[in-house]
């Protein structure tokens, strides 16, 4: 029976901490969108058009002056 006056205290302090982090989470929308974060992994990726080019990768750091050198000589 003495555990009674434990348990329900911290009940007491547990259950107004829970409703609070639920208003909370109502309040900035972490509800809203329940379907589609659960459906993308499941989605295709987006197919590449094949006509449209990949962009060039940039040169790599410090590669600029050893071609502007080379090509000097």
């Amino acid at each position: 029976m003495n555990i009674l006056l434990v348990l329900i205290p911290v009940t007491l302090l547990i259950v107004p901490i829970a409703v609070g982090l639920f208003f909370w989470a109502v309040n900035h929308q972490q509800f809203d969108e329940l379907d589609s974060p659960a459906i993308l992994p499941l989605l295709d990726d987006p197919a590449a058009d094949p006509a449209t080019p990949k962009p060039a990768a940039p040169p790599a750091a410090g590669t600029a002056d050893i071609d502007e050198r080379s090509a000097g000589e």
